[in-house]
C-alpha cells in the first residue's frame, strides 16, 4: 500500500472547491461559463434548500416539507437525500444527478439551489476551465451529470501509484 498523503485536516472542502464561482440562483446560469448552470427548483423544492442545514437532512425540515416516506418507520433510510452540502467538509460522492437536490446530500452549501455542473465538475477536482461540449454545442444536465458523477476524479487518478 502506498504512504499517506494527507490527514483530516488537509482535505479540500466544499468552499475551497466552489466559493469563488460567481453566485446563482435555481435555473440560472453564468454568462461567462455555460457550464456554471443550475437545476430549476419548484417552490416546495426551493422551500426544502431554504430549510437545509448545512451537514444536515430532511430531518431538520418543518413537517410541513417532508415527503411522505419521511414520515414512514423505513424513512430513516433516506437520511441524505436533501441535505446540505457543509461548506466546510469534504465533498460528498458525486452522483450522476449531483445536481438535483433530491438525489443527495447536494443543496449547495451557501446558496438555495443545487450544484452548477461547474461545481459538480469542481468538487470532482477538474479544472475550473475543463470543457465538457464542444465550442457551440448544447449543455445536458443529464449528459454532463453523467460525465461528471460517473469520472474519476482527476486527482485521484493522478495519485495512482504503479500499473494496473
Amino acid at each position: 500500500m502506498p504512504a499517506k498523503t494527507h490527514s483530516k485536516v488537509d482535505y479540500p472542502s466544499v468552499a475551497d472547491a466552489v466559493s469563488e464561482l460567481r453566485p446563482l440562483a435555481a435555473g440560472e446560469t453564468d454568462p461567462n461559463d455555460p457550464l456554471h448552470c443550475t437545476y430549476n427548483l419548484g417552490d416546495l423544492n426551493s422551500a426544502r434548500a431554504k430549510s437545509a442545514l448545512p451537514g444536515g437532512t430532511w430531518a431538520d425540515w418543518p413537517q410541513e416539507l417532508r415527503l411522505a416516506r419521511h414520515n414512514k418507520a423505513s424513512g430513516s433510510r433516506y437520511g441524505s437525500v436533501y441535505g446540505r452540502m457543509d461548506p466546510k467538509a469534504p465533498a460528498p460522492t458525486m452522483r450522476t444527478q449531483f445536481f438535483n437536490i433530491g438525489t443527495g446530500r447536494f443543496v449547495h452549501p451557501t446558496q438555495h439551489r443545487g450544484p452548477s455542473l461547474r461545481e459538480g465538475a469542481l468538487l470532482q477536482t477538474f479544472p475550473v476551465d475543463y470543457q465538457f461540449v464542444r465550442p457551440g454545442e448544447e449543455i445536458s444536465f443529464r449528459r454532463q451529470g453523467r460525465q461528471i458523477g460517473n469520472a474519476v476524479p482527476p486527482v485521484l487518478g493522478q495519485s495512482s501509484v504503479g500499473p494496473f
